[in-house]
């Protein structure tokens, strides 16, 4: 039987394994979309695969005292292409490991 140890560990692999796949995909799906944006004739389905929403937050100003700086604004575009990035990204790494 495992240890309370060795099941936290992994558990804390996998939401590292996890984070890397989202990351990995988003940036797949990124590409994808840029590529279909570029090189896909203007109409209905470059709309439906290119268009995106972009959920931003910022700025943010930090004023620590001796130290003042803004983060932001992140934004994350997300489209139907960078999704299918994603759960290509994911069933790769799955068949992978």
């Amino acid at each position: 039987m495992p240890s309370r140890g060795a099941a936290r560990t992994g558990a804390r692999t996998g939401a590292r394994f996890h984070g890397i796949v989202l990351a990995l995909g988003f940036i797949a799906g990124g590409l994808l979309t840029q590529v279909a944006r570029k090189f896909l004739p203007p109409g209905s389905a470059k709309e439906f695969f290119t268009t995106g929403v972009t959920p931003a937050v910022g700025p943010m100003p930090v004023d620590l005292v001796i130290l003042k700086f803004a983060l932001g604004p992140v934004a994350l575009d997300v489209s139907l292409l960078s999704l299918l990035g994603v759960l290509l990204a994911y069933l790769i790494a799955r068949s992978l490991f």
